[in-house]
């Protein structure tokens, strides 16, 4: 057996022809197993929508430079109410000033956007931003050497020119995926979290500059970013939209003659006179306790919950029209804007932090839906126009609300009285879309591929 076993020819596979007595065949090196493929992670698959933006080539060059450009929107306000109530003991004056300054931008802002619409982002958005930067430089020079109330007020006024530097982004991505409704509003929500993470950042560096340097340090590292960003967002060509066809001989039609932009515009103004007045409201309820170093923080909750909110937000599919998905978020936002009140009565500053964490997560739905629905309804010739009439509407309401917060302060009965103004300035945005969507017929949501 062990003969017939040694003389039997080897018919392995590997080896041999698998013929007995046939010729052998090559040794074949076995083929590597590969490991079945792993599915992907659930918070890859969540994170899609962004990662399709961001794999346009531009994209994250000009959203790295804008990033600073933009921070000063949560810096600038801050440091002037810090820096003017700190140095003439008036929260009024603070506020007024910031409000004339906000209220100014609001009729220069327009102006400005059209003249990017025709003349292109790089030409007019640079030199708009210096005259802006001196003055906010003014403003600072009047401060501190004790310059007459009245020139801060035209100080604060001069830095209207600043550019909508959120708007010229937003309209690059309106550019980029002008065929794509979904990837328009994966893009609109980071946008907003964007928006809401320089309001996180910016008061709380504001703050501890002011307090801890000196109280013009805010607005003067405020310039600089500004002016720094703007440059070099300005750089990135290749992303920048196309400029608009030259007018028509003749004065251009105004898009306020939409019939459905007006009322929106109306829901931007009072959902900036939430923001406004919430800012000075939460920085006097701060000194009262004080804890008027702390400020900051708690206006960075805020815009943490909206951040959070607005980035979650961008991952959902939007099926219900638009105009219903605007009603449930201005009715979220009026509902979630009764936390710091009821909050502010307790005088906890712990529990007002919760509150004020709880009533951000409605504001960036409500700005990131708003914002869709402006672009829908201005032709795209005319996108940094219309975008700048809505920040416009928001400036103006956030110069109301820091004017009439600051009002409730010095009159009512301390800052958590006065954390009213927030809540009906929520409740008037809720009331005029609800009569809006009466008036109005509900479109079919956008198709998203």
């Amino acid at each position: 057996m062990i003969l017939f076993l040694a003389a039997r020819p080897v018919t392995s596979p590997t080896l041999g022809s698998g013929r007995p007595g046939g010729p052998p065949s090559p040794v074949r090196p076995a083929r590597p197993v590969r490991p079945a493929p792993r599915r992907a992670r659930p918070r890859l698959r969540a994170l899609a929508p962004y990662r399709r933006i961001f794999a346009v080539p531009g994209t994250r060059a000009f959203t790295a430079a804008n990033l600073p450009a933009r921070l000063p929107m949560g810096m600038l306000s801050v440091s002037a109410v810090l820096m003017i109530a700190g140095s003439r003991g008036s929260y009024a004056l603070a506020g007024a000033v910031t409000a004339t300054g906000l209220a100014a931008t609001a009729l220069v802002g327009p102006w400005t956007a059209r003249m990017v619409d025709r003349h292109g982002q790089a030409r007019i958005a640079v030199p708009a931003t210096a005259l802006a930067v001196l003055g906010s430089l003014s403003l600072l020079l009047c401060v501190r050497h004790g310059a007459p109330d009245w020139t801060l007020f035209a100080s604060y006024a001069a830095t209207a020119t600043t550019p909508n530097t959120g708007g010229m982004s937003r309209a690059r991505w309106a550019h980029l995926f002008r065929d794509d409704p979904a990837a328009r509003h994966t893009a609109n929500s980071f946008e907003q979290a964007a928006d809401e993470l320089c309001f996180m950042l910016g008061p709380a560096l504001a703050t501890l500059l002011c307090t801890t340097l000196f109280p013009e340090a805010g607005t003067a590292v405020a310039a600089a970013l500004l002016l720094t960003g703007v440059l070099l967002f300005a750089a990135q060509r290749r992303t920048e939209p196309p400029v608009a066809p030259a007018p028509a001989p003749g004065r251009p039609r105004s898009l306020l003659r939409l019939p459905e932009l007006p009322p929106l515009l109306v829901t931007f103004l009072a959902t900036g006179a939430v923001f406004g007045s919430l800012e000075v409201v939460t920085i006097a309820f701060a000194d009262e306790h004080g804890i008027r170093t702390a400020a900051g923080g708690l206006l960075a909750l805020q815009a943490a919950g909206s951040c959070a909110a607005g980035l979650l937000y961008g991952l959902l599919r939007p099926t219900r029209p638009a105009g219903r998905r605007f009603l449930g978020c201005t009715a979220a936002m009026a509902a979630l804007m009764l936390l710091p009140l009821l909050a502010a009565a307790t005088g906890s500053p712990a529990a007002l932090a919760v509150a004020l964490l709880l009533a951000g997560m409605a504001t960036a739905p409500t700005m990131v839906t708003g914002m869709g629905l402006v672009q829908s309804l201005t032709p795209p010739g005319r996108r940094h126009e219309g975008m700048t009439l809505a920040v416009t509407a928001l400036l103006g309401g956030i110069a109301a609300g820091s004017a009439s917060g600051g009002w409730a302060v010095d009159h009512l009965a301390g800052a958590g009285a006065a954390y009213g103004v927030p809540a009906a300035a929520a409740a008037l945005a809720l009331a005029v879309t609800l009569l809006t969507a009466r008036r109005r017929p509900n479109r079919p949501a956008a198709p998203v591929s």
